[in-house]
């Protein structure tokens, strides 16, 4: 699943190339595609202006004109594409807007992405409102956050991912996080002292900051940016995928374990804390 440097580079190719521009036809090739929407936005988008962008954690949005917003949903496998009028033929094309002369199309292989049309409170999409800010936001916590973690009696890595703990943080990010901070992914997060809890948090962002730069992390073809481009982090992930492989700081060739269902990897010799 896309990540927050994910969304984040998916929301900047949007602000560029959509700001501005008006809804012209919409049409839903796929119902899921469009669930959770208690109006038809075949109906509702055609007219309204994209105003801005905005998002927190793996949601983005468009702001409308008429003062609600498009929430969007990547999940597994979404794409936001901006393609010349009527070009796009994949198979797994979802819905297709009209914006004068670009179409923006969402591209949703497994079909597990929406978009949805709601109301904003405090600026946030009323189904975003339940996850916390994440690590770029002016409101984030650092301390407050690290606290929060500190109080859970489940693993490091199950906090990490815990998107009301804290959001936009998945299973790549965490895991360069705790390698980062040098933590053991099956540590119980109540028993971390706070300048390790803060320490995490903080290596969460810089790694995530790093991979903005690369344009994310691409494994396949699911995730590419809104021109079809793929990032490039993954040839700079440290313990993600990196089993058998040795440890940039020590040499130890990196584990793979599992934590509550989900694969982590970590370096046996570095991270002892």
């Amino acid at each position: 699943m896309p990540e927050l440097p994910e969304v984040e580079v998916v929301r900047r190719g949007l602000e560029r190339h959509v700001v501005g521009r008006t809804f012209g036809e919409v049409h839903v090739l796929h119902p899921r595609a469009a669930r959770g929407n208690t109006v038809d936005i075949e109906q509702v988008l055609p007219g309204l202006s994209v105003t801005g962008t905005g998002r927190r954690g793996k949601y983005l949005w468009l702001q409308l004109s008429d003062g609600a917003a498009l929430l969007v949903h990547l999940r597994m496998s979404g794409q936001m594409l901006i393609d010349a009028p009527g070009t796009n033929q994949s198979p797994h094309l979802r819905i297709r807007a009209a914006m004068g002369d670009v179409d923006l199309n969402f591209v949703d292989q497994r079909t597990f992405g929406f978009w949805q049309y709601t109301q904003l409170v405090g600026g946030i999409p009323e189904p975003a409102l339940h996850i916390a800010p994440d690590p770029f936001e002016d409101a984030f916590d650092l301390q407050a956050t690290a606290r929060l973690m500190r109080k859970k009696n489940s693993k490091l890595k199950t906090v990490l991912l815990n998107q009301e703990v804290v959001s936009g943080i998945g299973s790549i990010y965490a895991d360069e996080a705790m390698w980062a901070a040098e933590l053991k992914p099956w540590r119980t997060a109540r028993t971390m002292r706070q300048r390790d809890a803060e320490a995490v948090l903080s290596a969460s962002r810089d790694v995530m900051a790093r991979s903005l730069e690369q344009g994310g992390t691409s494994f396949d073809s699911l995730y590419v940016n809104v021109n079809g481009s793929s990032g490039y982090f993954s040839r700079s992930l440290e313990a993600y995928g990196q089993a058998g492989k040795p440890c940039s700081r020590c040499n130890t060739p990196i584990e793979r374990v599992v934590v509550n269902g989900r694969s982590s990897f970590f370096c046996p010799v570095c991270q002892v804390n």
